[in-house]
């Protein structure tokens, strides 16, 4: 079961090593090894824990809330709601750059790849990390959620000062995880075309996350792609 094994940093293990300990990683450990050797699933292996493996825990900045990774060919790349390059834009990341582009003043984005976010201690979590091909949702209720939850508790118990952006219901019910005495919590509607007009556009999260930042002498993001 090595394959599914978390290969992050060990400044991550430090503070998650409980939760590699507990029934319900272990059965997650099984499910995937079972899916694997069925189905085709994404992202791969070594994309899994790309989010944890872009950033030490201690340069964590700003997390981004997503919900599930891209279920179609070479988009999923272990960080919400970014695809690989060469890759068409899905909706919702369309509706982010447009938010970042009248946010910040960048020129649109020629790929949809945001690790250059993730390596600046943006943490573009999912709350699951894999999916079976073409079937979205697929993964959900196996344990991710109980890792990814824990991940969120840790970086608002454990750091200060961080920002958390909360697109939509989902990503707002992590909020009872997130002590906003100490960090910054930016909610919005989620980017998708269904919701996006109903306030995601003109909530400036790319500011507001800098701003906020600068205040407590941390270095903004440089959000600009190109």
């Amino acid at each position: 079961m090595s394959k599914v094994n978390p290969k992050i940093p060990q400044s991550w293990i430090n503070v998650l090593q409980n939760e590699f300990n507990k029934d319900y990683f272990y059965n997650l450990k099984l499910f995937l090894k079972d899916e694997q050797s069925k189905y085709t699933i994404y992202p791969k292996n070594s994309n899994i824990f790309n989010a944890y493996n872009s950033t030490e825990f201690s340069d964590v900045k700003v997390v981004i809330l997503g919900q599930d990774p891209y279920h179609g060919p070479n988009q999923a790349h272990g960080l919400s709601f970014s695809v690989q390059d060469g890759i068409a834009y899905p909706p919702s990341l369309k509706n982010i750059f447009t938010e970042l582009v009248d946010d910040m003043g960048c020129s649109y984005p020629t790929s949809g790849n945001l690790q250059s976010w993730a390596n600046q201690g943006v943490v573009l979590l999912n709350a699951v990390l894999s999916v079976r091909a073409s079937q979205a949702n697929s993964h959900q209720g196996k344990g991710w959620e109980f890792f990814t939850d824990a991940t969120i508790k840790a970086i608002s118990d454990k750091l200060e000062n961080v920002v958390f952006i909360l697109w939509g219901r989902p990503a707002q019910m992590k909020e009872k995880m997130i002590d906003n005495s100490k960090h910054l919590i930016l909610k919005a509607p989620h980017p998708s075309p269904l919701s996006s007009y109903r306030g995601f556009f003109g909530s400036k999260p790319f500011s507001q996350s800098n701003n906020y930042l600068l205040a407590h002498n941390k270095s903004p993001i440089e959000w600009c792609l190109n």
